[in-house]
């Protein structure tokens, strides 16, 4: 949408073709609903926070910036704010405001919509046939938009690969990324849709620490999931062939020493009841059982009767509640596709084809990927912007 927007902007003549019934359903379900637009940082923040090929996007970047971005979509009509982390969300907190007014601004510029499944792209001298639905478009240049293959059930099923390697393009295999983790440990399952906020998440690789933020995070009947580890699965390479340590400190803001003193006060207030029974101002209700048991401290042990040692042992075990990941949940439940047009085959300085002439790429599709956080939105929309107006140009 936002390409089809620019290049008409620009004095091209535009179709833009959409697989699904209504235009813009995965956007609509990003940031769980409200759409985390971009991320209110400047340039070299956004790039620190692309790991892969993030030397790609300085041109795209600079040409639509972070804040650029957000006077466009309130130049549209929709308010925003920046919250935790510089994580930008329209005030609303619905994306469907954010797709709402992309419509708008496709239907006031007369953008002809297709409903319709591209089938094929081919390349002659005199520009491109699109097949959709059976019929065939002629184009002096082509856009793939595409999307990954994360969230096939909104139209991302990796249809703009086939595309572009019909083209001649090198294809880098799709893995998931900002995707949940499977954990090895049983008792997952007890706790399972328990929600953990204001805690902190280390993942190590071997004796390596790849990853450490504090926020929230969710236990599932698999594992792990929610924003601490979505951002922590990127940085989790080769998962899968090899195991990560992942370790939960669920009281970050006590150290040690502080977290020693307030379980002595609640055993000192809980004196002659049982250990299981004095956790419950400390610790989640659906969580006590399995930290007792964890601790190795007998649950119907009396308060008064509780070692040193074993306090001391259930303090380290608060501060680093340990998992063991073993794999990533599949890719159709990534937030965001890993892999996709070899860069080094893409213009930074257009986002156009150097094997075929008008052929241009944007979003997903591209081997770029972020961290969570507004990047990926704003790698989508710089692309998006900088691949219509070059590809305006053809017309």
């Amino acid at each position: 949408m936002t390409a089809a927007i620019f290049a008409s902007e620009a004095g091209a003549d535009v179709t833009l073709i959409e697989r699904n019934d209504r235009l813009g359903k995965k956007l609509l379900i990003t940031g769980k609903g409200r759409c985390n637009v971009t991320n209110n940082s400047d340039i070299n923040t956004h790039i620190e926070n692309t790991p892969t090929n993030p030397r790609f996007m300085y041109t795209a970047l600079n040409n639509f910036t972070p804040q650029d971005v957000m006077e466009f979509f309130e130049s549209l009509g929709v308010p925003l704010k920046t919250e935790r982390g510089d994580r930008v969300f329209p005030v609303s907190d619905k994306a469907g405001d954010i797709c709402g007014a992309l419509k708008r601004r496709i239907n006031r510029l007369g953008v002809n919509v297709i409903t319709a499944r591209a089938e094929k792209v081919i390349s002659s001298d005199d520009g491109f046939t699109v097949t959709a639905n059976g019929k065939e478009l002629h184009c002096n240049a082509v856009i793939l938009a595409t999307g990954g293959v994360s969230y096939p059930l909104t139209g991302s099923t990796g249809d703009g690969y086939k595309f572009a390697k019909s083209l001649g393009h090198t294809i880098i295999e799709a893995k998931p990324s900002l995707v949940p983790v499977e954990c090895e440990e049983k008792w997952i399952k007890e706790a399972m849709g328990l929600s953990l906020r204001n805690v902190s998440l280390t993942v190590k690789d071997g004796d390596k620490e790849v990853f450490f933020e504090q926020g929230e995070m969710l236990l599932t009947h698999f594992g792990v999931s929610g924003p601490l580890v979505l951002s922590a699965s990127s940085h989790m390479k080769g998962l899968g062939s090899k195991k990560f340590g992942m370790f939960i400190d669920l009281k970050p803001a006590l150290d040690f020493d502080t977290l020693d003193k307030r379980l002595q006060s609640d055993f000192s207030k809980n004196i002659n009841r049982d250990f299981i029974n004095s956790l419950g101002e400390l610790l989640p209700a659906k969580l006590i059982p399995i930290i007792v048991r964890l601790s190795g401290i007998d649950g119907r042990c009396k308060c008064n009767s509780i070692t040193r040692e074993e306090r001391h042992k259930l303090v380290s075990l608060l501060k680093a509640l340990p998992l063991t990941a073993k794999k990533f949940r599949p890719i159709d439940e990534a937030i965001i596709t890993s892999g996709g047009v070899n860069v080094k085959e893409i213009s930074p300085k257009t986002m156009e084809s150097k094997i075929v002439p008008g052929l241009y790429f944007a979003g997903e599709i591209i081997d770029v990927d972020a961290y969570t956080g507004g990047f990926n939105l704003q790698i989508a929309f710089s692309t998006a912007r900088l691949a219509a107006e070059s590809a305006a140009c053809e017309w």
